[in-house]
């Protein structure tokens, strides 16, 4: 296997084989291995190596090709015939948003955007009022009130992934990168009949506002108690907060309402952070996060730069690199080579009526049936070694690739 040199930092990959950028400092392949958990507890990271998860008795690095956040708020999608697709390849992760946001039809130039509900489709945690009015068809929403259905389908998808041996990456946020965004929010005052949300949207994450704050806090809080019995679930506080105007105070703030809200159950899922596009040195890390979490993050010089956290580095969003395999391909082989325990390719594949994964793609981004195969043999490799008694290693490099190899 060769794959370019790439300088990532402090650590520079060259891969002729996993041992020239990982090696052992213990234990043997297969060590361990296939040992049942005599508890099942929520995925958590790796007592003997915090980089990676154990998960159901065995040590964990979640990789996948996922759609695009929409499965579970938007009412068309069947998941079920989405984790069936997942499983075939033995992919473990998909990552989906809760409702709090979504988009319009043709944002960011994606057709068929499973996160961009037609209308009267949208489900959230809020229940329909009797007044109408929403953007998107349909009537208003009560931010007071839950909507018994959407809770029902929320546990259904984590049920239903569970059972297909698949995690969930909840996303309980999403900045409003543009206003046609905001103006589908229920937390819009446009949208509600509570008349809360009544700012910009570039300060809807802020803790400006503690009408709108404390419906975000019921919401999580919520959110928390309908899924605390699923092992198979980690929360992420909020995507690409870097944008629309998120500040580092509310992700700490909802990060700390998960927590509290957690305080009495027998076991704790973990909290991610999204910290950048492509890399950041985290240096002040909230002690509530596990999960350190970046996109597009070729070369992997975030694994790098936050080695020494001893916690989960993720990529977990891909794309914008044209729709040909190859580069996502190399973004997965090079992330998870450099010690990244978590990778999420972006699949515009997954569709409404082409749940299984077939559909064309037109969008910013790759996915579909080939990718998946190859995307499966990079799985299969980094599963054949005991990872977890593997670190980077730099002695090994002595030089780049070889001429005309």
């Amino acid at each position: 296997i060769r794959v370019k040199a790439r300088d990532v930092g402090t650590v520079q990959l060259t891969m002729f084989a996993c041992a020239v950028v990982l090696s052992y400092f213990g234990s043997s392949v297969f060590a361990g291995a296939g040992q049942p958990a005599k508890s099942i507890k929520p995925i958590q990271l790796h007592p003997e190596n915090g980089h990676y998860f154990l998960w159901r008795g065995k040590p964990t690095i979640l990789i996948t090709s996922g759609e695009h956040y929409g499965a579970v708020l938007n009412r068309a999608f069947n998941y079920k015939t989405y984790f069936k697709a997942l499983s075939s390849h033995g992919f473990n992760l998909t990552r989906t948003f809760t409702g709090a946001y979504c988009e319009p039809v043709g944002a960011f130039k994606i057709k068929n955007n499973t996160l961009a509900p037609a209308k009267s489709k949208l489900i959230c945690p809020w229940a329909r009022s009797n007044t109408g009015g929403y953007a998107n068809g349909g009537n208003k929403f009560d931010l007071t009130k839950w909507d018994p259905a959407y809770f029902e389908r929320l546990r259904g998808f984590v049920a239903e992934a569970s059972k297909r041996s698949v995690v969930v990456e909840l996303v309980l946020f999403c900045p409003f990168y543009k206003d046609d965004m905001w103006e589908l929010s229920p937390m819009n005052a446009a949208n509600n009949v509570n008349g809360i949300g009544k700012m910009k949207r570039t300060e809807v994450y802020t803790l400006k506002y503690p009408k709108l704050l404390a419906v975000q806090d019921a919401m999580v809080r919520k959110i928390v108690e309908e899924l605390k019995n699923f092992d198979n679930l980690y929360y992420e506080i909020c995507n690409e907060p870097y944008f629309g105007g998120v500040t580092l105070e509310w992700q700490a703030h909802i990060a700390d309402t998960i927590v509290k809200a957690e305080a009495n159950f027998k076991a704790k899922h973990l909290i991610a952070q999204n910290i950048a596009n492509k890399s950041k040195k985290v240096s002040n890390p909230n002690p509530n996060v596990s999960i350190f979490n970046f996109h597009y993050a070729k070369p992997p010089i975030a694994v790098a730069q936050n080695y020494g956290l001893n916690k989960v580095i993720g990529d977990d969003e891909t794309g914008f690199a044209g729709s040909e395999p190859k580069a996502y391909r190399l973004e997965g082989w090079d992330f998870i080579i450099a010690g990244g325990g978590l990778y999420n390719n972006l699949d515009y594949s997954f569709t409404v009526g082409h749940e299984d994964g077939t559909a064309k793609i037109d969008a910013p981004g790759g996915g579909g049936p080939v990718f998946r195969k190859q995307l499966e043999i990079l799985k299969d490799f980094i599963n054949s070694f005991n990872f977890i008694r593997m670190k980077p290693n730099n002695s090994v490099i002595k030089a780049g690739i070889p001429n005309k190899s």
